[in-house]
């Protein structure tokens, strides 16, 4: 009984904290106010304080996962609303989207041997870059862990939203699908969660490459597996 009511109190708590670093945010437009960032880091430390264990603080929280699912699924409609953008830009986003899924592996590869790292937890890191209901399918192909994965996605995630806006004002892109394409592709929720600040346009391209890179990287982790051996 004082489990379930510690489980829900952090259920509580992990919900209030995001709404309330929501409303700061949309406040005041700063990257490191982002509620992907401070309500992670809060929820951390308030965990590592606590000395609660992950599987307590999880056994209500997963409904929130659970929830990644129909959230996905719901990028559609800004899809839809752009349909004629995507109409016309197909080509080079499914490209872009493929190109995304190539380096990510390529990437990981390179690192893995670079740093000897083990099959488990190499294998976690391939789909790194996809939305997590879709990183964890395809972790069940390639051989990985799910829980590794999922915290492999939030740490790409982070990094993409910290870097990625960075790095895009370097680039000399004009486009609007140059922008937007990169956060959907490499950077997944998180990232899109900067191109829709940066235009509603640049989040309907965000959507469908991260839609787009995860279905593709679940269609092909089992023929990936097969290939890594």
């Amino acid at each position: 009984m004082k489990n379930s009511i510690i489980s829900l109190v952090f259920l509580v708590i992990t919900v209030g904290v995001f709404y309330g670093n929501q409303a700061i945010y949309q406040r005041h437009k700063r990257i490191w106010l982002m509620p992907a960032i401070v309500t992670s880091l809060v929820l951390i430390l308030l965990v590592q304080a606590t000395a609660t264990p992950y599987t307590l603080y999880f056994q209500d929280a997963h409904w929130l996962v659970w929830l990644l699912g129909p959230a996905t699924v719901a990028f559609a409609l800004p899809i839809y609303q752009n349909r004629r953008l995507i109409q016309k830009y197909w080509l080079a986003l499914c490209v872009g989207s493929v190109a995304g899924i190539a380096a990510s592996i390529l990437t990981t590869e390179l690192l893995v041997k670079a740093m000897h790292i083990d099959t488990p937890v190499a294998r976690s890191l391939l789909a790194r870059s996809v939305s997590t209901p879709f990183a964890v399918e395809a972790t069940l192909h390639l051989g990985g862990t799910a829980q590794l994965t999922g915290l492999f996605v939030i740490i790409t995630g982070l990094f993409g939203i910290v870097l990625g806006e960075v790095i895009l004002t370097l680039l000399p892109l004009r486009s609007r699908v140059a922008k937007g394409a990169p956060f959907g592709a490499a950077a997944h929720g998180f990232g899109l969660s900067v191109a829709r600040a940066v235009g509603p346009e640049e989040g309907a391209v965000a959507s469908l490459t991260m839609i787009f890179s995860g279905v593709l990287t679940v269609l092909l982790s089992p023929v990936i597996a097969m290939v890594l051996g």
